[in-house]
């Protein structure tokens, strides 16, 4: 199992690798502080999962995580459960395909987040994240079992998690953004380099979950 761990996120690092220059270009992303699996104490990829965990559950991220009733929330720091105003919902398509598209006022674009207040733009189509990704509502232990578990992560395998940040760099896409959210908006803590190496060092520990 480590083994196929260890050629996993090292074959799947190898192939992004050509991908990745984009964003190694624009986002200065160093792909040398990856761990490789195996090589992390179970204890140092419980504290990088705190770090994750306070990346996930911070509104940047939260707002669009949510539950069935596929509203998104406008929180804050101060305020995280603030519904979306404008009576938004974005149906079971999670794209406001049923009413109003998120599209409509969430830009699709990779120009720079620099005007206060103006509609958000990142490189991809804007939406909820599937409902099998919620993180409303749910504990640290029980977004850590979604995250590992790829019957409600998108598929993905320890590998996966990190290539996901990887290309979301690549398309400067919501991970990115959240980093980077333009003024107006408290960015997530950290940057996109230390949510990578993060990730990065909780997979190769095994992705070890807390108690609870």
């Amino acid at each position: 199992m480590r083994q196929t761990l260890r050629t996993s996120l090292v074959v799947a690092t190898s192939l992004a690798l050509g991908t990745l220059a984009l964003a190694q270009g624009e986002h200065g992303l160093d792909l040398s502080a990856l761990p490789q699996a195996g090589t992390v104490a179970p204890e140092e990829g419980l504290a990088a999962w705190e770090n994750i965990h306070t990346v996930l559950t911070h509104p940047r991220c939260l707002n669009c995580h949510v539950g069935e009733d596929n509203v998104p929330l406008w929180g804050t720091a101060e305020a995280p459960g603030r519904v979306h105003g404008m009576a938004i919902n974005a149906g079971n398509s999670r794209i406001g395909a049923e009413g109003l598209s998120c599209n409509a006022c969430h830009q699709t674009s990779t120009r720079p987040n620099t005007v206060p207040h103006a509609a958000p733009q990142t490189g991809m189509d804007w939406r909820l994240a599937p409902v099998e990704f919620q993180w409303t509502d749910r504990t640290s232990a029980e977004i850590c079992a979604q995250m590992r578990d790829p019957d409600r992560n998108g598929g993905r395998d320890e590998a996966g998690l990190i290539e996901h940040i990887l290309h979301d760099a690549e398309l400067i896409g919501f991970i990115t953004w959240s980093f980077d959210p333009g003024e107006g908006r408290e960015p997530a803590p950290g940057s996109l380099q230390q949510h990578l190496e993060d990730m990065a060092i909780w997979t190769a520990a095994g992705m070890p979950c807390p108690e609870g």
